[in-house]
């Protein structure tokens, strides 16, 4: 009996073999949510960037000369359509999707590894709490990126082509120089960042930070949450009415549609706020933050604060849902084939050592 009790010890794997596997699995896990993340990120942004560019120009006109500040988004659309083309919708997609891929890495890489540090440091803190604050220091992260490439992308998004900003500071009789009215024409991302670095500092390619901050904290952390939130009903759903199941990407689609259009609403007079204090340049309208609350409550009402929520709730929706239909693709096929690989691995392993114990056994 002995004999045999001491046989089948020798039968069981080393346990130290299976804790290794796993934790490499869970390590590459984490890092391949850094770069789907990032691949669906610039994905979404590239795809939705017409629709950002309307509501930029929608929330910046105020800014602009009297002839220029449309009410409505078909006025803005036949603007930008007479004075660019179809150019003028796409100015500024470069640094658009390069804020992109490095905030939707930041955010959907972070939000995995913040989620179970939370988990297991505080397990009292679960819930939507857990995704919430993982979704903000996500943003928080790709923010130091992210904002230099989005003062650019607005600024060039409001300039629209070369030949319409020439003819508007004309037409107004800017000056256009350091330390002018308006800042020059900007040919592409790199010699607008230069530009703006030259004439305004590092200052200037962080414009608006904070408030770049106070607006995407709250709607990363919102987005996440809802998403989690809306997944735990379709699980609930899934379990009562498992003839109705989808595969994950399009659940991603549909629940990131959602989660993405309500957080955009709930944030737009955030928005409207860090979209002034950026496209400004060195026309100092707004002093700070609370200056330009205080200015936009006092000038234009509630109303003010939700111009443009239209065209951003219009962007996020799709953007959204693409991405985390991206996201969950990714994750679907190819967490499933790495998973497969790394249990090879470790059925291998085993099998090569309990074969070797019943050689000497045998001999």
């Amino acid at each position: 009996m002995a004999s045999n009790g001491s046989d089948s010890n020798r039968d069981q794997p080393p346990p130290p073999l299976s804790i290794e596997i796993k934790a490499t699995q869970d390590q590459f896990f984490v890092w391949r949510e850094f770069v789907w993340g990032g691949i669906a990120g610039a994905f979404g942004e590239g795809m939705m960037h017409p629709v950002d560019t309307l509501k930029t120009r929608l929330q910046s006109q105020i800014i602009m000369n009297a002839s220029q500040r449309q009410k409505s988004i078909p006025q803005m659309l036949r603007t930008v359509w007479v004075g660019d083309g179809l150019k003028g919708f796409y100015r500024g997609i470069a640094p658009g999707v390069t804020g992109s891929l490095a905030t939707g890495a930041t955010y959907f890489g972070v939000i995995e590894s913040t989620k179970k540090w939370i988990e297991e440091s505080h397990p009292n803190l679960g819930g939507h709490w857990v995704h919430f604050l993982a979704g903000a220091i996500g943003d928080t992260l790709g923010s130091f990126v992210y904002v230099p490439c989005e003062v650019i992308k607005q600024r060039m998004q409001i300039q629209g082509t070369s030949s319409s900003w020439s003819s508007f500071i004309s037409r107004n009789s800017l000056p256009v120089k350091p330390r002018g009215d308006m800042y020059g024409y900007y040919t592409g991302m790199f010699q607008a960042g230069g530009s703006i670095l030259k004439e305004q500092g590092p200052k200037g390619l962080y414009a608006g930070y904070w408030s770049t901050l106070a607006r995407d904290v709250p709607f990363a952390g919102l987005m996440v949450m809802f998403y989690e939130a809306l997944k735990d009903l379709t699980d609930q759903g899934k379990k009562k009415f498992p003839q109705f199941g989808v595969n994950s990407s399009v659940e991603g689609l549909v629940l990131g549609g959602l989660a993405g259009g309500l957080s955009a609403y709930l944030t737009t007079p955030l928005d409207v706020v860090k979209t002034r204090l950026q496209v400004q340049g060195t026309t100092i309208k707004y002093k700070g933050w609370l200056d330009a609350v205080g200015q936009i409550w006092r000038k234009e009402g509630p109303e003010g604060f939700f111009r443009g929520s239209v065209p951003r709730v219009m962007w996020y929706i799709p953007a959204s849902a693409l991405t985390f239909m991206a996201v969950e693709f990714l994750r679907e096929n190819f967490r499933e084939k790495g998973s497969d690989n790394n249990n090879v691995v470790s059925t291998l392993s085993i099998e090569r050592k309990r074969s070797s114990v019943h050689e000497v056994r045998e001999n």
